[in-house]
């Protein structure tokens, strides 16, 4: 069966993804499999401008595009039964691997884990929050600084069978004003890789270019011009952020 025309052909409804936030659909365009959400579904957010959501998303695949790392499914904008929204390849994780996990601080690991935070459980027991010291999340990791993402839950990250890891719900990113928050601070502080200032760097590039003629019909131009600071305050820092400002450093609730 040839592959069908993503943009054109028929976007089919097949359920809804209960727990997001936002109207969220499972849909196939021929034989493919997607995820499907309708600008007009969006809910309204005190931070973010309205009925911008969609366009983030979009923007969020277009650096991770510019990074070279397959972070983010492939996710455009089209035509769907609910109007205009943003469509993703839908990915099917491996529901026998973690990335990022809860589990009694007695039992924490002591290698290939790295700790972010203690806390009690419904029960009053020490849990920790943890997550993979993998190369494929510390890519994550400064794909976020980079794009400001402000939601990175544990379930954001896609466990894939092969080893790698795919980030999803890229909606609260770009905003001008620093929003980071996420489960993957287990790095804080550490210098960064020669690979991943050269994904910076690809990033940076890109929006003196393609990647910013791109983004320029997404985001505002505050956003992009936020985005290339990033860009060049994590280049020269050369290490990974801690948090800062007055909002908590990571998202509720965590998964």
């Amino acid at each position: 069966m040839p592959a069908p025309d993503l943009e054109t052909t028929e976007l089919t409804l097949t359920g809804r993804i209960t727990t997001a936030s936002n109207a969220t659909f499972l849909g196939s365009i021929g034989n493919v499999e997607v995820v499907y959400k309708p600008i007009a579904g969006e809910s309204p957010l005190w931070d973010f401008p309205h009925g911008t959501l969609a366009h983030r998303e979009v923007a969020a695949y277009l650096v991770s595009q510019a990074f070279a790392w397959e972070i983010v499914p492939h996710t455009w904008l089209r035509d769907g039964p609910l109007g205009e929204g943003m469509v993703q390849l839908w990915q099917e994780q491996d529901p026998a691997q973690r990335a990022v996990n809860l589990i009694a601080t007695d039992h924490v690991p002591e290698t290939g884990w790295k700790h972010v935070l203690e806390g009690q459980d419904e029960n009053g027991q020490m849990v920790t929050l943890v997550h993979e010291d993998s190369p494929a999340l510390r890519r994550m990791a400064v794909f976020d600084t980079v794009v400001n993402n402000a939601d990175r839950k544990g379930d954001h990250i896609l466990a894939m069978s092969n080893g790698h890891r795919h980030g999803v719900d890229h909606g609260l990113t770009f905003h001008r004003d620093h929003k980071l928050r996420t489960v993957l601070w287990g790095w804080l502080g550490d210098p960064l890789a020669a690979e991943e200032l050269d994904g910076i760097e690809r990033v940076a590039e890109g929006l003196e270019g393609e990647l910013g003629r791109d983004l320029a019909d997404l985001l505002s131009t505050e956003e992009i011009e936020a985005l290339a600071s990033r860009c060049a305050r994590l280049r020269l820092a050369g290490r990974f952020p801690a948090p800062s400002g007055q909002t908590s450093a990571v998202p509720w609730p965590l998964f």
